[in-house]
């Protein structure tokens, strides 16, 4: 029997179902899909979500991996803006695989996201960087923490080209550019371009807001650049009202970022302004337009109600948003509302 079957059988005979009974926030959703399933509700359906940096660019290559031997945890990360609540469902990164190595090569993915600084930051300590404006937190998004090793996400690798270069990288010398202007970086690499497809599993939901996109991985013998993509971004791209610049660090640097063009690429002999990079990538999901605000009493039920209004049901939601179960999407309301 079905949920929306097991609701009407117990409504008709006027008794809440032991389901409903035991789980509220799954009362709610059931509650919920039982008044769209009337026709007392109007559906409020949202638009899919989707963002993109573009093509990688050839202009420089950016660790961004866990700890290996002989080499230090480092993070390459680029930002995004969500204009209303969204479900993250899935995304792409594309990097370069140093010296070229199988895709079964490829261990592990794990994404974290970040806010902006000053959020989640300690803004009582000096930073020992030349500036912490417009960086990635300190400290990532918690709740927003997918890791291929713990069963939350799922990669899918491709191999793009053999044999591409890029003009600079960004691996070990984390070293703010000195003031003779001469540009910094560790000169050009050939190696393979892949892209990864990764799938949140449970997807992340966040409120409107402008974040921070970090992907870190893991590759048996080789190093993991994260590649430039065009900066401004152009179509078929996805253009941001603020596009921020990619920032850097190490765990050595850790809590603090460094900006990869202004502060280690440094200003170029011409044009004299240093030059600046987006990362490759790009996001897929739902936004949830009538989705209830984290912090606020409200915030939970308002949002399974607007799911369930949306999506015309739980179960359409959970397959369309791609919720492996009620429980999961539980969970992921409870995290997005700060319960």
């Amino acid at each position: 029997m079905n949920l929306l079957c097991m609701l009407s059988t117990s409504w008709t005979s006027g008794r809440a179902p032991a389901l409903v009974r035991a789980r509220p926030l799954l009362a709610s959703l059931v509650m919920a899909t039982v008044t769209v399933g009337v026709g007392l509700a109007t559906l409020a359906w949202a638009d899919p979500f989707g963002f993109s940096t573009n093509n990688a660019d050839g202009k420089l290559g950016a660790l961004s991996q866990p700890a290996s031997s002989g080499k230090l945890e480092t993070e390459t990360a680029d930002d995004f803006i969500l204009a209303e609540a969204t479900s993250i469902g899935q995304a792409t990164i594309t990097g370069l695989i140093v010296p070229g190595a199988a895709l079964a090569n490829i261990q592990n993915v794990e994404v974290e996201l970040y806010h902006v600084f000053p959020t989640d930051s300690d803004q009582s300590r000096t930073p020992a960087v030349p500036s912490r404006g417009n960086s990635p937190a300190d400290v990532e998004i918690d709740t927003a923490t997918r890791d291929g090793s713990q069963g939350t996400l799922r990669f899918t690798p491709k191999l793009l080209q053999s044999g591409f270069t890029v003009a600079n990288t960004v691996v070990n010398d984390l070293i703010v550019a000195p003031s003779d202007h001469v540009a910094h970086g560790e000169g050009p690499v050939t190696g393979d371009l892949v892209q990864i497809t990764v799938t949140f599993d449970p997807p992340i939901l966040l409120p409107a807001g402008h974040y921070f996109f970090r992907p870190e991985v893991q590759v048996t013998g080789s190093d993991f650049l994260y590649v430039s993509a065009p900066k401004p971004i152009v179509p078929p791209g996805t253009p941001l009202s603020l596009d921020l610049q990619a920032w850097i660090r190490n765990s050595a640097l850790n809590p603090d970022w460094l900006r990869i063009g202004t502060d280690i690429v440094g200003p170029l002999p011409a044009p004299p302004a240093p030059p600046t990079f987006n990362m490759t990538f790009s996001l897929a999901g739902e936004t949830i337009p009538d989705a209830g605000t984290p912090g606020q009493a409200d915030c939970r039920d308002q949002t399974v109600s607007a799911l369930a209004e949306q999506f015309g049901g739980v179960h359409v939601a959970l397959s369309t948003l791609g919720f492996s179960s009620v429980a999961a999407l539980q969970r992921t309301v409870t995290a997005f509302c700060g319960e």
